[in-house]
Parts: structure tokens; sequence; C-alpha cells
């Protein structure tokens, strides 16, 4: 079964169909310099219109980039907290458009 909002890939071969921020923080937690520097999170299509990734830094931490072509967006930040990491990814993913998800409205 393909994933219904997105999916994230990790160097090593991991893939997670909509992964949660516990499954986010354990993709990340596995990063290493040697075989799995980075993970991919994007839509499960073939042409996708926005990609977020995070890599580990030989210096330590991580680069993490966010980039959105239909809002054109791009940004590129560092930090070396995992699960602040992990949170604010759900957040910004939460914010992503999908066509099969229903638009909220409100009143005001």
């Amino acid at each position: 079964m393909a994933a219904t909002y997105y999916c994230a890939d990790s160097e090593n071969g991991h893939h997670i169909d909509d992964p949660s921020e516990d499954a986010l923080f354990d993709l990340i937690s596995e990063l290493n310099n040697a075989d799995n520097t980075f993970i991919v999170i994007q839509p499960d299509e073939d042409a996708p219109s926005w990609f977020a990734s995070v890599a580990v830094l030989d210096e330590g931490g991580y680069e993490i980039v966010r980039r959105d072509s239909t809002r054109r967006e791009h940004e590129v930040d560092t930090d070396s907290s995992i699960g602040r990491i992990a949170n604010d990814l759900i957040i910004w993913l939460a914010a992503r458009d999908f066509p099969e998800r229903p638009r909220q409205t409100s009143p005001f």
C-alpha cells in the first residue's frame, strides 16, 4: 500500500509510509557518517513539488532542508536536537497540501 500523504526514505534503504514524529525521531537517530547520512521526506509521487531532508554534518548535528516549490519556500537550518527536528518537521509536513485531504475551513 502506498503512502497516503508522504514517505520517508533513508540512505540505507529504510522506508516508512506516513511516518509519525516518533518514526522520524528514530530515522534521524539512526543517521551516521559512514553509510546512512541522510533521510528524505516527500510525497509518494513521481514529481513531488516539495521535500524535506535531514543530513548528518561532519562536525556534529544535522542540516535540515525544507523546500516547497509551490509556495516558493526554501529553508536550510542546522540543529543538534533530534526531538526538536522531528517536531519541527511534523509541523511543517502538516502544512503541506494534499489533494486527498479535505481542507479545513474556519468560520472566522
